[in-house]
């Protein structure tokens, strides 16, 4: 087994450390307040007392930090160590920041990885754990037993960007579907119904129309907007206006769904009212 140094004891970086103790694998801890890694060590963990000592000590090191700032102060104190190391880095930004990070490493001669958590603390470890991996390809096969011991692993490329870029992708997925539910769960209540009550009836239809997703995505990729069309998006508008208008009239504020609106509306005024609801896609790469 390989031995691992994981920087930084949050929730997740105690999770990460605790799966690849689990699985024998040699662990040494750091986190800038000793008694956040202190517990480790009773857990068969070494405890680091410096990042410089945490990189020496392992032949791959794993970042989870608070952010990219927070990571890369954390490898300026090892800067002289940083030569010929593996480094992973698994703290959440932008694909900028990966790339910028990147950019720094590669001038030190350290081999980078970055990659995007799909997943809870809890969940780290188990069944459906996802990690997102960008960048050395060459690191991602060398150090595959423990990362795979962590969550299941996808190396999406070379550019370090890649797995932020889908990390946050997949986030604005999940957070689009939490405004949805919770702008319909204040129109339910606005009349004195139970979100808990209107479940049941919500549930089956996200699942019912996450089945028209492929076809949307095959015309997001081919720009075939107009092509074997259900509901065109002047059809579209018009339902989401009355969704603004039905929302006013319960005192529930459109917030959500204007934004929807104004897009779909910038398609139709250009021209594209028979397409279909993913010509959206094109408005939005226009306000790069």
């Amino acid at each position: 087994m390989s031995s691992i140094s994981v920087l930084g004891m949050g929730a997740m970086g105690t999770a990460l450390a605790r799966t690849l103790l689990k699985n024998g694998h040699s662990v040494t801890v750091w986190n800038r307040t000793r008694s956040r890694a202190e517990p480790l060590a009773g857990a068969g963990a070494k405890i680091a007392e410096s990042p410089a000592e945490a990189l020496a000590a392992s032949e791959l090191a794993i970042l989870c930090l608070v952010d990219y700032p927070a990571a890369r102060a954390v490898l300026e104190q090892a800067k002289e160590a940083l030569a010929g190391r593996d480094l992973l880095n698994l703290t959440n930004g932008t694909p900028g920041d990966a790339r910028e990070l990147g950019t720094w490493l590669a001038a030190k001669a350290a081999i980078y990885l970055d990659g995007g958590i799909m997943a809870i603390p809890p969940m780290i470890g188990g069944a459906g754990a996802l990690i997102l991996y960008s960048g050395s390809h060459a690191l991602f096969d060398r150090h595959s037993s423990a990362l795979e011991a962590l969550a299941e692993s996808r190396h999406l490329g070379e550019d370090e960007g890649l797995a932020s870029l889908y990390d946050i992708a997949l986030l604005s997925g999940m957070y689009g579907l939490f405004s949805g539910f919770l702008h319909a769960s204040a129109l339910v209540t606005s009349a004195e119904g139970k979100a808990v009550d209107f479940l049941p009836l919500l549930l089956p239809w996200i699942e019912a129309m996450s089945g028209t997703l492929p076809d949307l995505a095959g015309k997001i990729d081919s720009g075939m907007h107009a092509r074997d069309v259900v509901s065109n998006i002047a059809m579209q508008k018009i339902a989401l206006a009355n969704i603004v208008r039905a929302s006013e009239e319960q005192g529930v504020a459109p917030d959500f769904m204007q934004p929807m609106l104004r897009l779909a509306g910038d398609r139709v005024d250009s021209g594209g009212h028979g397409d279909d609801i993913s010509a959206v896609v094109e408005v939005i790469r226009k306000r790069k």
